[in-house]
């Protein structure tokens, strides 16, 4: 339990350094210690998700860094959205979910590796208003919150990397919790092991966006954990194909 509730800390301070919730980091990460992927790892993922992208969002906003009235258009989107994906994924195999999640992280991780803060200008709202549907509906299908795809899609259309952060976190949140409304049927919670996870989340969200919005540089942080999210999804596909 130790090694869990360690790695889900440094996974939520490194994911609220980029104002997201850390399911994107905790679905593979997770999957290591839980077999079932519907039932049990992506309820408790979602669960983190909200509470650690809420606390990021606490931590943007002390630093000036969150447009309120953007955030809460996209996060009305958002959480419209995202539990349609939450619901389909009730009817498809595991493996499948899984391929679609290394193709999303594949694309993250180039996204971190790209040079994406550069093209900042023009906020492009309208076109983040209608990305930010199928976005959602992705997410919802992959047991995450959609800030892993929406921070990114942000920069692309010219927000500043640190406000795209806090409108994110807040983007973010609500959601994560209407995502897990499908899930709560059949969702398999193990409380000693969920409390502790979330409450490290949250300490460790909130300390990744101050450091963030105050102090550190992310370009070298996202790249490194981007090729982490790749391996551990590659790595648990492998150990799920059956040859």
């Amino acid at each position: 339990m130790a090694i869990i509730i360690g790695g889900l800390f440094i996974l939520a301070v490194i994911s609220g350094m980029l104002g997201l919730g850390v399911a994107f980091a905790a679905v593979p990460f997770l999957a290591f210690f839980m077999q079932d992927l519907v039932h049990q790892v992506q309820p408790i993922s979602l669960l983190l998700n909200g509470v650690t992208a809420l606390f990021a969002a606490f931590g943007f906003a002390k630093s000036g860094y969150i447009d309120w009235k953007k955030a809460g258009i996209l996060a009305t989107i958002t959480t419209l959205f995202a539990p349609i994906g939450a619901y389909l994924v009730q009817f498809v195999p595991q493996i499948y979910v899984w391929y679609a999640y290394l193709g999303a992280v594949i694309f993250l991780a180039y996204k971190m590796f790209s040079k994406t803060e550069a093209k900042t200008g023009k906020e492009n709202l309208k076109m983040a208003m209608l990305l930010a549907m199928p976005i959602s509906v992705l997410s919802g299908f992959l047991g995450v919150g959609p800030g892993f795809l929406l921070m990114p899609t942000l920069i692309i259309l010219g927000f500043d990397a640190k406000m795209a952060a806090g409108i994110n976190a807040i983007a973010v949140t609500p959601p994560s919790f209407s995502s897990l409304i499908p899930h709560l049927a059949t969702a398999q919670f193990d409380m000693a092991l969920t409390w502790p996870l979330l409450l490290v989340g949250a300490m460790g969200s909130f300390l990744g966006a101050r450091l963030s919005s105050k102090y550190l540089p992310s370009s070298r942080i996202k790249q490194i954990f981007g090729i982490l999210i790749v391996l551990m999804t590659a790595y648990k596909i492998s150990t799920l194909i059956r040859f």
